[in-house]
């Protein structure tokens, strides 16, 4: 999906009026309705099955918080299926409001910043409760890169027993398949389903402790997409399943390098030892020639994560590119500020723009993950940073392969600062 952008001068952009946080919204009963009624030809298309488990536990109508996995741009469809005609305000990033702020809105979205404390959300969650709208929520915050789950907020049960809503788990499978995001939204032929499961009761949340809460909602947001996949036999055989996934799989762990890697087709290919493997039509790494390093994807993820974490330890991880600027003022249109460098180190980000006037330094501590994202509304690869006043959107000028790592990196270093 494109984005209205504007090319303006930084400083003008830094004077001009925000957007003014409103009142968390009513859902239209209307545009769920038309929603629910478009959403049903993708949904066939999918051939979309659900489970609920235990929701004859919650009252019809007793507001609740609906959390649920991030997979793909289906997810929301699958939400106004199961949810409707429930009525719910939607947490999502503030970019999305850009250019459609009415209708979002009408939809009863709600808009907060990824990844930055944003204390307006927490009074918005309350003022949609006494709405007796009930509030869906992606805690991850991101679509996962490699099939695997994201990081969940350190603080979800302290949460949840604030708002003290009963907790139901919307679990997808198959969406990742049909439409992971390093594809370039290149959709693939493949059934999704869903689980919905009650999970915690109002009594529940009370009784028990915030880390109680934690181990439960966490256990639900365990998965592997991939083992998924190969498990239950389920066929992938479109011929761009491997376009770029280098996005992913950057380092080579036959030659070590990086930024040589090329996803295209049904092969990952390093172009500079030439180390080959096809991703097969069930989900499992084969070389083309000799020994695999790798069978499966999340593992060479992994791989990759501890590659940065050692860098970390050993004090040499460090990343230096030049890019091009985006900042959010309102929801009229991203604008496009200028250039600049950006580092990132075991001393965080600094990111130094537009002639001098941008010298923006945030440390390491301030985030446990990354605001991050493949093709960012088909302008690039974006890395965002930024806290409560400002947010600059990054994507390298040299279209390098660097997002991955720097989400692990950002992830590993504050797990690292945080146990020293």
């Amino acid at each position: 999906m494109k984005i209205k952008v504007v090319k303006k001068d930084y400083k003008d952009v830094v004077n001009s009026p925000s957007f003014k946080r409103q009142k968390p919204p009513r859902q239209s009963f209307l545009f769920a309705t038309l929603v629910r009624i478009i959403s049903i030809f993708d949904l066939l298309a999918v051939k979309f099955k659900y489970n609920k488990i235990n929701m004859d536990k919650l009252n019809k109508k007793e507001p609740c918080i609906y959390l649920m996995n991030h997979s793909s741009f289906i997810d929301l469809k699958i939400a106004f299926r199961l949810i409707y005609p429930r009525k719910f305000n939607i947490i999502c990033t503030d970019d999305a409001f850009v250019g459609q702020n009415l209708l979002l809105r009408l939809l009863g979205c709600i808009p907060t910043k990824k990844f930055i404390f944003d204390s307006m959300l927490i009074r918005d969650m309350v003022a949609a409760k006494k709405n007796k709208h009930s509030i869906l929520m992606y805690p991850e915050a991101s679509y996962s890169f490699d099939g695997t789950q994201t990081p969940l907020p350190e603080n979800i049960g302290k949460f949840l027993k604030f708002l003290k809503m009963p907790v139901v788990v919307i679990n997808t499978k198959g969406a990742f398949l049909r439409d992971p995001l390093y594809n370039n939204l290149q959709i693939r032929k493949v059934h999704v389903s869903a689980d919905m499961t009650y999970v915690l009761s109002s009594k529940d949340l009370e009784e028990k402790s915030d880390k109680e809460i934690d181990e439960i909602v966490k256990s639900y947001f365990e998965f592997d997409n991939f083992k998924y996949q190969q498990d239950n036999k389920i066929k992938v055989n479109e011929p761009f399943r491997a376009d770029h996934l280098n996005r992913v799989l950057y380092k080579c762990p036959s030659c070590f390098k990086e930024g040589f890697m090329l996803g295209k087709g049904i092969h990952i290919t390093c172009r500079n030892c030439n180390k080959k493997h096809e991703l097969t039509e069930y989900g499992y790494l084969k070389a083309v020639d000799g020994k695999e390093t790798f069978t499966h994807i999340p593992s060479w993820y992994k791989y990759q994560r501890e590659c940065v974490k050692k860098e970390i330890i050993d004090g040499k991880y460090n990343l230096d590119i030049d890019v091009d600027i985006y900042m959010m003022k309102n929801f009229k249109c991203i604008y496009k500020v200028g250039s600049g460098h950006l580092n990132h180190s075991v001393n965080g980000f600094h990111l130094l723009g537009c002639e001098g006037q941008i010298d923006y330094i945030q440390k390491p501590m301030s985030s446990y993950s990354l605001y991050s994202d493949y093709n960012w509304y088909e302008l690039g690869d974006v890395i965002c940073i930024g806290n409560e006043k400002v947010r600059y959107y990054c994507i390298s000028k040299e279209k390098k392969d660097i997002v991955a790592k720097t989400r692990l990196a950002t992830e590993e270093l504050y797990k690292y600062l945080k146990s020293k």
